[in-house]
């Protein structure tokens, strides 16, 4: 029996895509084995969200390259089909799989082993057609992330993501309550909907199949056994009175909104071609935190954008401070060639930068930390998940439904079960 292993890089649409690969050659016949030396064939499924990402990319194709030079590498993904040739892109290469691809995988393995033929790339900016992968299991044993929806029409201007991924490309209704009616069945109690432009899922129907996101959801809504749904990234436009209604009468649906802000400042969101301003943003957090009690709200910022000034880190600063979000995850602007940014002048200077990204660290932590501690000796209802050792005794640990990590001490075996604790002493809120 052949061996086979996998290594994912990058988003969470990446992750699914791996796992439908490797039930792919688990049913052709491969045994999965870890990315070690000994597999005859790797498939690195590559990220090029950044410099940084490309780097890692090609670091995991030598590495695979390296541990056993007779293995076919197949490198999959962002970073392969943001190249601009088709065909080899690094010698550690084998077989270059871009995206929309990834359902030729065993079709492209047998080739090659027959006649070393390689895949092409194909334009993913002129494809419309969504990418046919499926899942049975994943992972995780109580949390499915399910892929609906592909590509991205925004063209933010620091954003190499649709001349990597193209156009939108919506995920059929049916086909996704399919695949979540299946993992119910495997005892799944909660799943995540997915995708790199998730806001826009939909937006590429005709007019007589018309559907939206919210449509999906009540659609997964009405699936026996699933318990619990959470939405991937979404942009602010999404979130309007119609559609925030909508989700909070659903009792599944868990109010743990990504938000992407990227900056708090106007001048610098308009040079990010976000599309919003501040103000609309904040209207939009407003909505949501009217609907659902103290949700938990979560976003992304970028500091050191080109010619962000002094005075507009200030800006955006003030205005996260005032946000008061769960999480802020901020990244340090990096130039990616072939954006618009990476080509505008004022480049902002690392140094500078790295103190921007500091101050922000230090704001978001004290926000993490006043709304988890919002929450001490409230009831919540988590999903235990696994078990582990947290500070030297074994405990169950879950999520809340704002995605709060709780530390659970009992003797009853509460795995792949939704319970009511009080949060405190003996159920811990950890890291």
């Amino acid at each position: 029996m052949k061996k086979a292993a996998l290594h994912n890089l990058g988003c969470k649409v990446n992750a699914y895509e791996t796992e439908a690969m490797q039930e792919m050659l688990e049913n052709a016949g491969y045994e999965i084995v870890p990315f070690k030396e000994g597999a005859d064939v790797y498939v690195i499924n590559t990220c090029t969200v950044t410099n940084m990402a490309d780097r890692k990319s090609r670091q995991m194709l030598h590495r695979a390259k390296k541990m056993n030079p007779d293995a076919i590498v197949v490198a999959a993904g962002c970073y392969v089909q943001a190249q601009a040739e088709s065909g080899k892109v690094d010698e550690s290469i084998d077989i270059v799989i871009g995206n929309n691809r990834k359902q030729d995988l065993i079709a492209a393995l047998q080739a090659y082993e027959k006649d070393h033929l390689e895949e092409d790339l194909i334009d993913i900016n002129q494809t419309q057609e969504y990418e046919n992968l499926h899942l049975t299991r994943t992972g995780e044993h109580t949390r499915a992330y399910i892929k609906v929806q592909d590509g991205c029409n925004q063209f933010c201007s620091y954003c190499i993501i649709p001349y990597a991924r193209g156009r939108v490309r919506s995920r059929d209704k049916n086909d996704v309550v399919e695949e979540v009616n299946g993992l119910a069945q495997r005892g799944y109690k909660e799943v995540v909907l997915t995708g790199i432009h998730l806001s826009s899922y939909g937006i590429d129907f005709a007019e007589d199949k018309k559907e939206d996101l919210l449509s999906l959801i009540q659609a997964v809504n009405e699936i026996p056994g699933i318990e619990r749904i959470r939405l991937g990234s979404l942009e602010p436009r999404i979130i309007t009175e119609e559609f925030t209604r909508a989700i909070s009468e659903m009792p599944k649906f868990c109010p743990h909104f990504h938000l992407s802000l990227q900056s708090g400042c106007d001048e610098t969101l308009k040079r990010m071609n976000r599309r919003y301003t501040s103000g609309e943003y904040a209207e939009k957090c407003d909505l949501l935190r009217k609907y659902f009690p103290n949700p938990a709200l979560t976003t992304d910022v970028i500091v050191g954008f080109p010619s962000e000034t002094e005075e507009e880190f200030q800006a955006s600063k003030a205005f996260v401070e005032h946000m008061h979000f769960y999480e802020t995850h901020i990244f340090k602007y990096s130039k990616r060639e072939g954006t618009k940014a990476a080509v505008m002048e004022n480049q902002v200077p690392e140094e500078i930068k790295t103190r921007r990204s500091n101050e922000m660290i230090a704001l978001g932590k004290q926000h993490r930390c006043e709304y988890e501690e919002s929450f001490d000796q409230k009831e919540a209802e988590v999903l235990v998940e696994e078990r582990i050792h947290y500070e030297g005794k074994e405990v169950q640990v879950g999520h809340t439904k704002e995605y709060i990590k709780i530390a659970i001490q009992s003797e009853r075996n509460l795995l792949n079960h939704v319970i009511k604790v009080q949060i405190g002493h003996q159920n811990q809120i950890i890291h």
